[in-house]
C-alpha cells in the first residue's frame, strides 16, 4: 500500500532529509586519496547522531555500516572497511540515512577521488542529469513510468547501460515503502503519482552492461563487466506545486562531484 504523507508531515521529513544530506556532502568532502572507507563511515555515523539522528542503514537486514561505500564497479551496498583506501582516479558511491524523529532521510552521490578518467567523469556527470530528468517527471498526474523512462532515455543516448536489478522505491517511516520507482520504463506506464507520495529516485547507470552480480559477503552490488557505475539519489515529495526534494541541507539538494570540495 502507498502512504499518502500529509503537508504537515513532509515538512517533517525535511529534518531528516537535511540530516542526510549534511551527512553525505561532509564525507564527500573528506573523498581524497589515501582515505579509507571506514573511515568516511565513521565520520557519517559521528555527524548523524551528535544531530541527533540515527544511522538508517546500520543494521537494516544486517547491513554492517552507516554508510554504502561503493567504488569504481561497484554499483551499490559496498560496506566501508578499513583495507579499502582510496586512490586517485577512483569514483566513489557514497549512500547515506539518517532517521530523525521517526521519519527516513535516503540519499546518494558519486564522487570523483583525485581526477578519475574523462569517461568516468561523463559517467557521473550525466548519472547526475538523469537524477534531474527524473525528478522533473515527479509530478502529480504523472506515472512511475515517466521518471524511469526520463531516465532510460537519457542514459542510453550516451551509450550507458540501466540497471534493472535495484530501483528507487517509497520513503516514510520506512526506508523501503511502496512504490518501486525503476529507471527504466514506458511513458504513461505504472503508478500514477499523487501529491503526497515521498519517493526516492536513485539512478544506478553503467559505463558497459548492465549486467551484475553480488559479492561473497552477500552485499556488494558489482557490474559483471567490471566496468565502472555511478549512482545518485534524492528523496522527493510530489505536491501540486511540484516536486519538492526533501534532502536538502543549508547548501541545498547537490553536491559537488569532486571529492574533497564541500
Amino acid at each position: 500500500m502507498i502512504k499518502i504523507k500529509t503537508a504537515a508531515q513532509i515538512e517533517e521529513m525535511k529534518k531528516a532529509g537535511a540530516l542526510s544530506k549534511m551527512a553525505l556532502r561532509h564525507v564527500g568532502a573528506m573523498v581524497r586519496p589515501g582515505v579509507s572507507t571506514f573511515e568516511l563511515d565513521q565520520l557519517a555515523e559521528q555527524i548523524i547522531r551528535m544531530h541527533g539522528g540515527k544511522p538508517a542503514f546500520k543494521g537494516y537486514g544486517g547491513f554492517p555500516g552507516t554508510i554504502c561505500a561503493s567504488a569504481n564497479d561497484q554499483v551499490v551496498h559496498g560496506i566501508p572497511n578499513p583495507d579499502v583506501i582510496l586512490r586517485d582516479g577512483d569514483i566513489l558511491s557514497v549512500d547515506t540515512g539518517a532517521v530523525v524523529d521517526g521519519w527516513v532521510g535516503d540519499n546518494a552521490w558519486t564522487f570523483y577521488c583525485g581526477t578519475p578518467s574523462a569517461e568516468a567523469q561523463t559517467l557521473c556527470q550525466v548519472t547526475r542529469d538523469c537524477l534531474i530528468a527524473g525528478i522533473k517527471q515527479a509530478v502529480p498526474g504523472n506515472s512511475i513510468g515517466d521518471i524511469g523512462y526520463a531516465i532510460q532515455s537519457l542514459a542510453e543516448s550516451h551509450g550507458f547501460g540501466v540497471l534493472r536489478d535495484y530501483v528507487g522505491h517509497g520513503v516514510g517511516r520506512d526506508m523501503h515503502e511502496e512504490p518501486n520507482v525503476p529507471n527504466f520504463g514506458k511513458k504513461g506506464r505504472g503508478v500514477r503519482l499523487r501529491a503526497g507520495m515521498v519517493i526516492a529516485i536513485e539512478p544506478m547507470i553503467t559505463l558497459g552492461s548492465n549486467h551484475v552480480s553480488t559479492g561473497a559477503d552477500g552485499w556488494v552490488v558489482s557490474t559483471r563487466d567490471h566496468l565502472c557505475a555511478a549512482h545518485f539519489e534524492n528523496t522527493i515529495a510530489i505536491t501540486e506545486d511540484g516536486p519538492v526534494v526533501l534532502t536538502a541541507d543549508e547548501h541545498g539538494a547537490w553536491c559537488s562531484l569532486q571529492g574533497g570540495c564541500m
